[in-house]
């Protein structure tokens, strides 16, 4: 059987063709957008773009997929991109080592792709995304926080006014509602966050607890949501 033959008997050709030809953005690789784009490339799409500044560090080892002993110190949208074509040699992947953010977003044009997956945990970036593509008229899906969190089935898919228990969909809400956007799709938990914050790297950033559980799910999740929406399609089996 060939490599996407499986994903072709779940979906039909038709839409596979579509994935393959479907161009996806995504910011931040790390916990959560590192499965994403895993789950992408396995899913036959055929152009992804990848935006991240930061490398692997010892402190990813416990949840990110492209974090290993040997990959530390390394770009983390290099390494990915080693890894999507270890997966689809024809898959077509841009990096873009960079932290995006309102001072250089004017620097990327959102709609040449068909879809833009915010992964990113800062506040001003994630509004920045959002707000670019829904201007360009491009597909957007945001995640919240997934730090602090366990139990990876209480994720769940909603738009962003619908959401609940979430402090950074709260803080996101409000600055979205300023902004006059609406009809964001999310994914985040309901789950109460543990605060055992802890200071963590060179700057001394307090940065919240985290196991690969609730990331990795939320990263998934996110590339599912993405693969229907392209295909047209609710992914249930009749």
């Amino acid at each position: 059987m060939e490599t996407f033959s499986r994903v072709k008997m779940l979906i039909g050709d038709k839409a596979f063709d579509k994935l393959a030809k479907s161009s996806v953005a995504v910011f931040g690789v790390g916990g959560v957008g590192g499965y994403t784009v895993e789950a992408l490339a396995r899913s036959g799409v055929g152009k992804i773009a990848v935006f991240d500044s930061d490398t692997v560090a010892k402190s990813n080892l416990n949840r990110q997929i492209i974090a290993t002993v040997e990959n530390i110190g390394r770009a983390k949208v290099d390494v990915i991109k080693e890894r999507v074509k270890q997966i689809n040699p024809n898959a077509q992947v841009q990096t873009f080592n960079v932290f995006y953010l309102p001072e250089n977003a004017d620097e990327f044009d959102l709609s040449a792709y068909d879809y833009v997956v915010d992964a990113v945990d800062t506040v001003s970036a994630k509004l920045e995304i959002i707000e670019r593509a829904k201007k360009a008229g491009v597909k957007v899906i945001s995640c919240m926080g997934t730090g602090g969190k366990t139990d990876p089935t209480m994720l769940k898919v909603a738009n962003i006014e619908k959401t609940k228990g979430c402090p950074l969909a709260r803080v996101m809400r409000r600055e979205l509602k300023d902004r006059n956007i609406s009809n964001v799709k999310v994914v985040y938990s309901e789950e109460q966050t543990i605060k055992n914050n802890t200071v963590c790297g060179e700057n001394g950033k307090s940065v919240p607890p985290s196991m690969i559980f609730v990331p990795a799910t939320a990263g998934l999740i996110l590339a599912r949501e993405v693969v229907f929406d392209l295909i047209n399609q609710t992914g249930e089996i009749k």
